[in-house]
């Protein structure tokens, strides 16, 4: 039998081994052993529809697009703070940097709503372009960028006199925008599979570039630090590209129907809320992009917010009757929403 000190050595070399297999594995390796699951469901209710959502992650709320109002939502209880009403088919919400205003793309009424954060009071209604969808909030100039899905163009308002300071012409029907904070926007074209770069400091477009293997891209996120963009698309692809250049980095599987993208700087993972009811997790730190993980959340819940203070996801979606026979005037009839079943999922490891 070895004497004991003769087993130290060994001892210490497995240790050793053990603590270097840890350190070399990824950070996406690690989070895959601790898979997101669904924790909590909030059931808030209320009638219509919704679109994207957005989290403030320093104030603790979840802002909700519902159609004719804007829910302001405590993360912390999951209940309902108050609402910004008098709308009329909202889309996205943006928040400015000093914590002060927000910034509803009001699509039924062609407007940016700006609302004052403290008492969710409307302060001035500007008029954009045909339909505004998705909304971001520039820190480098201050400014805010509604993108007009029927107009094809961009509302570009000065947040400072919440005056418009430019419509800039887009080459088809912008869907979801991202920023760099640092002056330069990103959008996704869906009707001509393209993404474009936008210079908030010239005003102008300097960039289109086209998404490769991507059928109608939707959902968009931006690795920052890594210059890289995900753009999620119907064909069940979710497009990752060089935002530098546009060139084309990979491809990677997700779900189907998917409206929103996610991305978490921590752990490398990209994310897609997909309609049939699963959320796609990409590693973004592996060759080939794959797939680790594809969650069973419910079907309707294709728009998400990401958390990364607390590595929260959230989803929105509500239970549905059956669906209504097609007829000329509408081939793709949606659904009915079920009355008050409409629900806010909340996922996390």
């Amino acid at each position: 039998m070895p004497k004991p000190h003769r087993l130290l050595p060994l001892f210490a070399a497995i240790v050793a081994a053990t603590l270097l297999i840890v350190l070399l594995a990824s950070p996406a390796t690690l989070a895959a052993q601790h898979p997101y699951r669904v924790l909590d469901r909030w059931k808030l209710g209320g009638d219509g529809g919704w679109d994207y959502l957005l989290v403030d992650s320093p104030a603790h709320r979840l802002y909700l697009t519902r159609g004719n109002h804007v829910d302001a939502v405590d993360t912390r209880s999951g209940k309902l703070i108050g609402s910004i009403g008098g709308l009329h088919g909202t889309h996205g919400v943006a928040l400015d940097t000093a914590g002060k205003f927000g910034y509803i793309s009001d699509g039924g009424g062609n407007a940016i709503v700006v609302f004052d954060r403290a008492t969710l009071a409307t302060v001035a209604t500007v008029p954009a372009g045909a339909n505004p969808d998705s909304i971001v909030f520039d820190p480098a100039t201050q400014s805010v960028w509604a993108f007009n899905g029927r107009s094809k163009d961009v509302t570009v308002l000065d947040a400072a006199t919440n005056k418009v300071t430019a419509t800039i012409p887009l080459p088809g029907k912008p869907e979801f925008a991202v920023t760099d904070g640092k002056g330069l926007i990103y959008d996704n074209i869906e009707d001509l599979n393209e993404i474009v770069r936008l210079d908030a400091r010239s005003l102008k477009l300097t960039a289109t570039w086209t998404l490769a293997e991507c059928d109608g891209p939707s959902g968009l996120a931006l690795d920052n630090a890594g210059e890289r963009l995900f753009s999620v698309c119907d064909s069940k692809k979710m497009a990752v590209t060089d935002a530098k250049n546009g060139k084309p980095f990979a491809t990677a599987s997700i779900g189907s129907g998917p409206d929103a993208a996610g991305w978490d700087a921590a752990d490398k993972l990209a994310f897609a809320s997909c309609g049939e009811g699963i959320l796609s997790v990409i590693d973004a730190s592996a060759p080939g992009y794959p797939t680790i993980e594809s969650l069973p959340t419910q079907a309707g819940a294709r728009t998400m917010a990401y958390d990364p203070a607390t590595d929260r996801i959230y989803l929105v979606s509500a239970d549905f009757g059956p669906r209504p026979e097609p007829t000329a005037a509408n081939l793709r009839p949606r659904p009915p929403i079920i009355p008050g079943s409409f629900t806010v999922l909340i996922v996390g490891r």
